[in-house]
Protein backbone atom coordinates (compact mmCIF):
# COMPACT_ATOMS: atom_id res chain seq x y z
CA UNK A 1 0.00 0.00 0.00
CA UNK A 2 2.82 2.38 0.90
CA UNK A 3 4.46 1.62 -2.42
CA UNK A 4 1.29 2.58 -4.27
CA UNK A 5 1.00 5.83 -2.32
CA UNK A 6 4.67 6.59 -2.88
CA UNK A 7 4.34 5.89 -6.59
CA UNK A 8 1.26 8.13 -6.81
CA UNK A 9 3.01 11.03 -5.02
CA UNK A 10 6.05 10.59 -7.24
CA UNK A 11 3.83 10.64 -10.33
CA UNK A 12 2.04 13.79 -9.16
CA UNK A 13 5.39 15.43 -8.41
CA UNK A 14 6.72 14.42 -11.80
CA UNK A 15 3.63 15.75 -13.56
CA UNK A 16 3.90 19.01 -11.61
CA UNK A 17 7.57 19.28 -12.56
CA UNK A 18 6.74 18.68 -16.22
CA UNK A 19 3.96 21.26 -16.05
CA UNK A 20 6.35 23.78 -14.43
CA UNK A 21 8.95 23.14 -17.12
CA UNK A 22 6.32 23.53 -19.84
CA UNK A 23 5.09 26.83 -18.30
CA UNK A 24 8.67 28.01 -17.96
CA UNK A 25 9.38 27.16 -21.60
CA UNK A 26 6.16 28.87 -22.70
CA UNK A 27 7.05 32.00 -20.73
CA UNK A 28 10.54 32.00 -22.15
CA UNK A 29 9.11 31.59 -25.64
CA UNK A 30 6.71 34.45 -24.98
CA UNK A 31 9.53 36.63 -23.65
CA UNK A 32 11.64 35.76 -26.67
CA UNK A 33 8.72 36.56 -28.97
CA UNK A 34 8.10 39.90 -27.23
CA UNK A 35 11.82 40.68 -27.37
CA UNK A 36 11.86 39.79 -31.05
CA UNK A 37 8.78 41.90 -31.72
CA UNK A 38 10.34 44.77 -29.81
CA UNK A 39 13.57 44.40 -31.77
CA UNK A 40 11.59 44.27 -35.02
CA UNK A 41 9.65 47.38 -34.00
CA UNK A 42 12.84 49.23 -33.10
CA UNK A 43 14.33 48.20 -36.43
CA UNK A 44 11.25 49.49 -38.28
CA UNK A 45 11.34 52.77 -36.34
CA UNK A 46 15.04 53.14 -37.14
CA UNK A 47 14.34 52.47 -40.82
CA UNK A 48 11.53 55.03 -40.82
CA UNK A 49 13.78 57.57 -39.11
CA UNK A 50 16.56 56.98 -41.62
CA UNK A 51 14.06 57.25 -44.51
CA UNK A 52 12.73 60.50 -43.07
CA UNK A 53 16.25 61.91 -42.85
CA UNK A 54 17.05 60.77 -46.39
CA UNK A 55 13.77 62.17 -47.72
CA UNK A 56 14.47 65.48 -46.01
CA UNK A 57 18.00 65.56 -47.41
CA UNK A 58 16.66 64.74 -50.86
CA UNK A 59 14.14 67.58 -50.61
CA UNK A 60 16.81 69.99 -49.34
CA UNK A 61 19.21 68.95 -52.12
CA UNK A 62 16.51 69.47 -54.75
CA UNK A 63 15.56 72.83 -53.28
CA UNK A 64 19.19 73.92 -53.26
CA UNK A 65 19.65 72.79 -56.86
CA UNK A 66 16.51 74.57 -58.12
CA UNK A 67 16.83 77.71 -56.01
CA UNK A 68 18.32 80.95 -57.29
CA UNK A 69 20.22 84.00 -56.06
CA UNK A 70 18.96 87.54 -56.52
CA UNK A 71 15.81 88.26 -58.49
CA UNK A 72 14.28 86.05 -61.16
CA UNK A 73 11.69 86.94 -63.82
CA UNK A 74 8.19 85.58 -63.20
CA UNK A 75 5.07 85.92 -65.31
CA UNK A 76 1.59 86.47 -63.92
CA UNK A 77 -0.33 83.50 -65.36
CA UNK A 78 -3.58 84.18 -63.50
CA UNK A 79 -5.13 86.94 -61.41
CA UNK A 80 -8.11 85.92 -59.25
CA UNK A 81 -10.20 88.27 -57.12
CA UNK A 82 -10.92 86.55 -53.79
CA UNK A 83 -12.76 89.36 -51.96
CA UNK A 84 -13.35 93.06 -52.57
CA UNK A 85 -9.84 93.86 -51.35
CA UNK A 86 -7.85 90.60 -51.69
CA UNK A 87 -6.58 89.21 -55.00
CA UNK A 88 -4.52 86.08 -55.68
CA UNK A 89 -1.68 86.16 -58.21
CA UNK A 90 -0.43 82.92 -59.75
CA UNK A 91 3.20 83.21 -60.86
CA UNK A 92 5.25 80.98 -63.16
CA UNK A 93 8.98 81.34 -63.96
CA UNK A 94 9.47 83.15 -67.25
CA UNK A 95 12.22 80.69 -68.22
CA UNK A 96 9.79 77.76 -67.87
CA UNK A 97 12.06 75.80 -65.53
CA UNK A 98 10.92 73.80 -62.49
CA UNK A 99 10.56 75.64 -59.20
CA UNK A 100 12.04 74.65 -55.83
CA UNK A 101 9.66 73.69 -53.07
CA UNK A 102 9.36 75.76 -49.93
CA UNK A 103 8.31 75.37 -46.32
CA UNK A 104 4.60 76.14 -45.84
CA UNK A 105 4.39 79.60 -44.28
CA UNK A 106 7.32 81.17 -46.16
CA UNK A 107 7.09 84.27 -48.36
CA UNK A 108 8.28 85.72 -51.68
CA UNK A 109 10.19 88.99 -51.99
CA UNK A 110 9.26 91.24 -54.90
CA UNK A 111 11.25 94.06 -56.48
CA UNK A 112 8.95 96.54 -58.21
CA UNK A 113 10.07 99.33 -60.54
CA UNK A 114 7.68 102.27 -60.44
CA UNK A 115 8.10 105.26 -62.77
CA UNK A 116 7.71 107.85 -60.01
CA UNK A 117 10.11 106.15 -57.58
CA UNK A 118 13.87 106.88 -57.64
CA UNK A 119 14.73 103.25 -56.89
CA UNK A 120 13.02 99.84 -56.92
CA UNK A 121 10.60 99.17 -54.06
CA UNK A 122 10.89 95.88 -52.14
CA UNK A 123 7.90 94.10 -50.61
CA UNK A 124 7.28 90.63 -49.19
CA UNK A 125 4.08 88.60 -49.52
CA UNK A 126 3.33 85.18 -48.04
CA UNK A 127 2.86 82.18 -50.29
CA UNK A 128 -0.78 81.18 -49.92
CA UNK A 129 -0.78 77.66 -51.37
CA UNK A 130 1.02 74.37 -50.71
CA UNK A 131 4.55 73.63 -52.02
CA UNK A 132 3.23 70.75 -54.15
CA UNK A 133 2.89 72.77 -57.37
CA UNK A 134 6.34 72.69 -59.05
CA UNK A 135 5.22 74.86 -61.97
CA UNK A 136 3.88 77.93 -60.11
CA UNK A 137 3.60 79.91 -56.89
CA UNK A 138 0.63 81.80 -55.47
CA UNK A 139 0.46 84.95 -53.34
CA UNK A 140 -2.79 86.55 -52.11
CA UNK A 141 -2.45 90.30 -51.56
CA UNK A 142 -4.72 92.69 -49.72
CA UNK A 143 -5.16 96.20 -51.05
CA UNK A 144 -3.92 98.57 -48.34
CA UNK A 145 -6.00 101.73 -48.15
CA UNK A 146 -5.21 104.91 -46.25
CA UNK A 147 -5.65 104.42 -42.48
CA UNK A 148 -9.18 105.12 -41.24
CA UNK A 149 -7.83 107.59 -38.69
CA UNK A 150 -5.72 109.41 -41.29
CA UNK A 151 -7.41 109.41 -44.68
CA UNK A 152 -4.90 111.93 -46.02
CA UNK A 153 -2.07 109.41 -45.65
CA UNK A 154 -1.02 107.59 -48.83
CA UNK A 155 -2.45 104.10 -49.47
CA UNK A 156 -0.20 101.05 -49.77
CA UNK A 157 2.12 101.71 -52.69
CA UNK A 158 2.82 98.16 -53.90
CA UNK A 159 -0.42 96.45 -52.91
CA UNK A 160 -2.36 98.99 -54.99
CA UNK A 161 0.10 98.57 -57.85
CA UNK A 162 -0.53 94.81 -57.84
CA UNK A 163 -4.30 95.28 -57.78
CA UNK A 164 -4.57 98.11 -60.31
CA UNK A 165 -1.60 97.78 -62.67
CA UNK A 166 -0.33 94.20 -62.65
CA UNK A 167 -2.20 91.94 -65.04
CA UNK A 168 -1.94 88.49 -66.61
CA UNK A 169 1.23 88.04 -68.74
CA UNK A 170 3.02 90.90 -66.95
CA UNK A 171 6.53 90.25 -65.60
CA UNK A 172 7.70 90.71 -62.00
CA UNK A 173 11.07 90.26 -60.28
CA UNK A 174 10.99 87.68 -57.48
CA UNK A 175 13.46 86.30 -54.94
CA UNK A 176 13.41 82.64 -53.90
CA UNK A 177 11.08 81.66 -51.01
CA UNK A 178 12.38 82.40 -47.53
CA UNK A 179 11.23 83.09 -43.98
CA UNK A 180 11.39 81.52 -40.51
CA UNK A 181 7.64 81.26 -39.85
CA UNK A 182 7.04 77.82 -41.30
CA UNK A 183 5.59 74.38 -40.63
CA UNK A 184 7.73 71.24 -40.54
CA UNK A 185 6.15 68.56 -42.71
CA UNK A 186 8.25 65.87 -40.98
CA UNK A 187 6.17 66.05 -37.79
CA UNK A 188 2.73 64.63 -37.06
CA UNK A 189 1.98 66.61 -33.89
CA UNK A 190 -1.49 68.23 -33.73
CA UNK A 191 -1.67 71.90 -34.75
CA UNK A 192 -3.90 74.93 -34.32
CA UNK A 193 -3.88 77.62 -37.02
CA UNK A 194 -5.05 81.09 -35.97
CA UNK A 195 -5.57 83.73 -38.67
CA UNK A 196 -6.89 87.26 -38.71
CA UNK A 197 -8.01 88.63 -42.08
CA UNK A 198 -5.34 88.38 -44.76
CA UNK A 199 -3.13 86.73 -42.14
CA UNK A 200 -4.75 83.56 -43.45
CA UNK A 201 -2.20 83.35 -46.28
CA UNK A 202 0.73 81.54 -44.59
CA UNK A 203 -1.46 79.25 -42.47
CA UNK A 204 -3.57 78.42 -45.53
CA UNK A 205 -0.34 77.27 -47.16
CA UNK A 206 0.24 75.05 -44.12
CA UNK A 207 -3.31 73.66 -44.19
CA UNK A 208 -3.15 72.90 -47.93
CA UNK A 209 0.22 71.20 -47.52
CA UNK A 210 -1.12 68.86 -44.81
CA UNK A 211 -4.27 67.88 -46.68
CA UNK A 212 -2.69 67.57 -50.13
CA UNK A 213 -0.11 65.09 -48.86
CA UNK A 214 -2.89 62.96 -47.34
CA UNK A 215 -1.66 63.43 -43.78
CA UNK A 216 -4.02 62.57 -40.93
CA UNK A 217 -2.39 65.16 -38.68
CA UNK A 218 -4.99 66.75 -36.37
CA UNK A 219 -5.75 70.31 -37.50
CA UNK A 220 -7.89 73.02 -35.89
CA UNK A 221 -8.30 76.03 -38.18
CA UNK A 222 -9.57 79.36 -36.81
CA UNK A 223 -10.21 82.39 -39.02
CA UNK A 224 -11.39 85.78 -37.81
CA UNK A 225 -12.92 88.33 -40.21
CA UNK A 226 -15.59 91.00 -39.91
CA UNK A 227 -18.22 89.44 -42.17
CA UNK A 228 -18.97 87.47 -45.33
CA UNK A 229 -17.57 90.22 -47.57
CA UNK A 230 -14.10 89.65 -46.04
CA UNK A 231 -14.36 85.85 -45.83
CA UNK A 232 -11.42 84.87 -48.03
CA UNK A 233 -11.30 81.36 -49.55
CA UNK A 234 -14.70 80.49 -48.03
CA UNK A 235 -15.61 77.73 -50.50
CA UNK A 236 -12.11 76.25 -50.47
CA UNK A 237 -11.94 76.09 -46.66
CA UNK A 238 -15.36 74.48 -46.43
CA UNK A 239 -14.38 71.88 -49.05
CA UNK A 240 -11.14 71.06 -47.19
CA UNK A 241 -13.01 70.61 -43.89
CA UNK A 242 -15.69 68.51 -45.59
CA UNK A 243 -13.23 66.17 -47.31
CA UNK A 244 -10.74 65.76 -44.41
CA UNK A 245 -12.02 64.34 -41.11
CA UNK A 246 -8.85 65.46 -39.34
CA UNK A 247 -9.60 69.17 -40.08
CA UNK A 248 -11.93 71.22 -37.86
CA UNK A 249 -12.89 74.62 -39.33
CA UNK A 250 -14.05 77.46 -37.08
CA UNK A 251 -14.82 80.86 -38.64
CA UNK A 252 -15.50 83.92 -36.47
CA UNK A 253 -17.39 87.01 -37.72
CA UNK A 254 -16.85 90.02 -35.47
CA UNK A 255 -19.47 92.14 -37.25
CA UNK A 256 -21.76 89.93 -39.32
CA UNK A 257 -24.12 91.52 -41.82
CA UNK A 258 -27.85 90.88 -41.64
CA UNK A 259 -27.56 88.49 -44.58
CA UNK A 260 -24.76 86.43 -42.97
CA UNK A 261 -26.03 83.11 -41.63
CA UNK A 262 -24.74 81.57 -38.39
CA UNK A 263 -23.57 77.92 -38.77
CA UNK A 264 -23.57 78.39 -42.52
CA UNK A 265 -21.32 81.34 -43.31
CA UNK A 266 -19.62 81.30 -39.89
CA UNK A 267 -19.59 79.31 -36.64
CA UNK A 268 -19.03 81.96 -33.94
CA UNK A 269 -19.97 85.63 -33.61
CA UNK A 270 -17.08 87.44 -31.99
CA UNK A 271 -13.31 87.51 -32.23
CA UNK A 272 -10.68 84.79 -32.17
CA UNK A 273 -9.56 84.91 -28.54
CA UNK A 274 -8.08 82.34 -26.20
CA UNK A 275 -11.27 82.40 -24.10
CA UNK A 276 -13.22 81.40 -27.20
CA UNK A 277 -10.62 78.76 -28.06
CA UNK A 278 -11.02 77.15 -24.64
CA UNK A 279 -14.69 76.48 -25.39
CA UNK A 280 -13.79 74.63 -28.60
CA UNK A 281 -10.39 72.95 -28.25
CA UNK A 282 -10.16 69.71 -26.26
CA UNK A 283 -6.95 70.88 -24.55
CA UNK A 284 -4.00 73.27 -24.95
CA UNK A 285 -1.67 70.46 -26.06
CA UNK A 286 -1.03 71.78 -29.57
CA UNK A 287 1.48 73.69 -31.63
CA UNK A 288 -0.12 77.09 -32.31
CA UNK A 289 0.62 79.03 -35.51
CA UNK A 290 -0.60 82.64 -35.53
CA UNK A 291 -0.66 85.21 -38.33
CA UNK A 292 -2.74 88.33 -37.80
CA UNK A 293 -2.57 92.09 -37.20
CA UNK A 294 -0.13 92.98 -34.39
CA UNK A 295 -2.69 93.64 -31.61
CA UNK A 296 -4.34 90.26 -32.24
CA UNK A 297 -0.98 88.46 -32.27
CA UNK A 298 0.04 90.20 -29.05
CA UNK A 299 -3.19 89.26 -27.23
CA UNK A 300 -3.19 85.65 -28.43
CA UNK A 301 0.44 85.09 -27.44
CA UNK A 302 -0.08 86.60 -23.99
CA UNK A 303 -3.27 84.65 -23.32
CA UNK A 304 -1.90 81.36 -24.68
CA UNK A 305 1.02 81.77 -22.34
CA UNK A 306 -1.44 82.43 -19.50
CA UNK A 307 -3.28 79.22 -20.48
CA UNK A 308 -0.08 77.27 -19.90
CA UNK A 309 1.03 76.79 -23.51
CA UNK A 310 4.85 76.56 -23.61
CA UNK A 311 6.58 79.37 -25.50
CA UNK A 312 8.19 76.84 -27.85
CA UNK A 313 4.71 75.78 -29.00
CA UNK A 314 3.63 79.32 -29.99
CA UNK A 315 4.76 80.32 -33.49
CA UNK A 316 3.72 83.69 -34.87
CA UNK A 317 4.02 86.28 -37.59
CA UNK A 318 2.45 89.73 -37.56
CA UNK A 319 2.13 91.89 -40.63
CA UNK A 320 2.97 95.60 -40.94
CA UNK A 321 3.35 98.43 -41.21
CA UNK A 322 1.03 98.77 -38.21
CA UNK A 323 3.33 96.45 -36.23
CA UNK A 324 5.72 99.15 -35.16
CA UNK A 325 3.15 101.87 -34.57
CA UNK A 326 1.00 99.49 -32.54
CA UNK A 327 3.83 98.23 -30.34
CA UNK A 328 5.87 101.36 -29.69
CA UNK A 329 7.44 101.46 -26.24
CA UNK A 330 8.63 104.26 -24.04
CA UNK A 331 12.36 104.90 -24.11
CA UNK A 332 14.46 105.73 -21.08
CA UNK A 333 15.53 109.02 -22.68
CA UNK A 334 13.80 112.28 -21.83
CA UNK A 335 11.59 113.43 -24.67
CA UNK A 336 13.75 116.54 -25.07
CA UNK A 337 17.01 114.61 -25.36
CA UNK A 338 18.83 115.19 -28.63
CA UNK A 339 19.90 112.05 -30.47
CA UNK A 340 22.03 112.26 -33.60
CA UNK A 341 21.64 109.64 -36.31
CA UNK A 342 24.50 109.36 -38.79
CA UNK A 343 23.71 107.59 -42.05
CA UNK A 344 27.24 106.84 -43.16
CA UNK A 345 26.69 105.76 -46.79
CA UNK A 346 24.32 108.64 -47.48
CA UNK A 347 26.62 111.17 -45.84
CA UNK A 348 23.84 112.61 -43.66
CA UNK A 349 23.71 113.30 -39.93
CA UNK A 350 20.23 114.14 -38.63
CA UNK A 351 18.55 114.78 -35.31
CA UNK A 352 16.21 111.92 -34.42
CA UNK A 353 12.51 112.76 -34.56
CA UNK A 354 10.85 111.14 -31.52
CA UNK A 355 7.55 111.03 -33.44
CA UNK A 356 9.04 108.61 -35.99
CA UNK A 357 7.75 105.07 -35.56
CA UNK A 358 11.06 103.44 -36.54
CA UNK A 359 14.47 104.05 -38.03
CA UNK A 360 13.06 102.91 -41.38
CA UNK A 361 10.28 105.51 -41.28
CA UNK A 362 12.78 108.18 -40.20
CA UNK A 363 15.17 107.28 -43.04
CA UNK A 364 12.38 107.28 -45.63
CA UNK A 365 11.13 110.67 -44.44
CA UNK A 366 14.62 112.04 -45.11
CA UNK A 367 15.08 110.37 -48.53
CA UNK A 368 17.65 107.88 -47.24
CA UNK A 369 17.28 104.51 -49.02
CA UNK A 370 16.90 101.40 -46.88
CA UNK A 371 15.41 98.32 -48.51
CA UNK A 372 12.33 96.96 -46.76
CA UNK A 373 9.80 94.21 -47.30
CA UNK A 374 7.36 93.16 -44.62
CA UNK A 375 7.91 96.24 -42.41
CA UNK A 376 7.09 94.00 -39.45
CA UNK A 377 10.43 92.45 -38.43
CA UNK A 378 9.88 89.17 -40.25
CA UNK A 379 11.65 89.20 -43.61
CA UNK A 380 15.06 90.68 -42.75
CA UNK A 381 15.14 92.89 -45.87
CA UNK A 382 15.82 96.05 -43.82
CA UNK A 383 18.74 94.49 -41.90
CA UNK A 384 21.25 97.33 -41.41
CA UNK A 385 24.70 97.25 -39.85
CA UNK A 386 25.23 99.34 -36.72
CA UNK A 387 28.64 101.08 -36.87
CA UNK A 388 28.26 102.78 -33.50
CA UNK A 389 25.60 103.08 -30.80
CA UNK A 390 22.65 100.86 -29.88
CA UNK A 391 18.96 100.44 -30.66
CA UNK A 392 15.88 99.14 -28.89
CA UNK A 393 13.09 97.15 -30.43
CA UNK A 394 9.52 98.43 -30.76
CA UNK A 395 8.25 95.12 -32.14
CA UNK A 396 9.28 91.49 -31.82
CA UNK A 397 11.32 90.06 -34.73
CA UNK A 398 10.50 86.77 -36.40
CA UNK A 399 14.13 85.83 -35.70
CA UNK A 400 16.91 87.68 -33.94
CA UNK A 401 19.05 89.87 -36.24
CA UNK A 402 22.73 89.03 -36.46
CA UNK A 403 25.03 90.68 -33.92
CA UNK A 404 26.01 94.24 -34.78
CA UNK A 405 22.93 94.82 -36.95
CA UNK A 406 19.35 95.97 -36.52
CA UNK A 407 16.03 95.54 -38.27
CA UNK A 408 15.34 99.17 -39.15
CA UNK A 409 11.56 98.63 -39.42
CA UNK A 410 11.17 97.72 -35.72
CA UNK A 411 14.09 99.65 -34.16
CA UNK A 412 14.57 103.10 -32.66
CA UNK A 413 17.82 104.58 -31.28
CA UNK A 414 18.80 104.40 -27.62
CA UNK A 415 21.43 107.10 -28.06
CA UNK A 416 23.61 108.61 -30.79
CA UNK A 417 23.74 106.11 -33.62
CA UNK A 418 25.77 105.48 -36.77
CA UNK A 419 24.24 103.22 -39.41
CA UNK A 420 25.70 101.72 -42.58
CA UNK A 421 23.00 103.29 -44.74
Amino acid sequence: MLNIIFSFVALVFLLGLVAYVLVLLANNSRILAISQNSADLEAELLKAKIKSIMDRREIETKQLKLSWNGFRKFQVISKVKETDDITSFYLAPHDGKELPGFLPGQFLTFQVHLPDQPQPVIRCYSLSDSPYHPDRYRVSIKRVLAPRDNLTAPPGLISNYFHDSLNENDIVDVKAPSGHFSLSMMKQTPVVFLAGGVGITPVLSMLNAITEMGSQREVWFFLGVRNRAEHIMKEHLEMVARENENVSLNVFYSSPAETDVLNDDYQVQGRVTVENLKAILPSNNFDFYICAPPPMVKDLRKDLNGWGVPKKNIHFEAFGPATVKGCKVETSKESVAKINIQFQKSGKTLVWDSKAASLLDFAEANQIPIDSGCRAGNCGTCLTAIKNGAVELVGEPGSEPEAGSCLACISIPKDDLTLDA
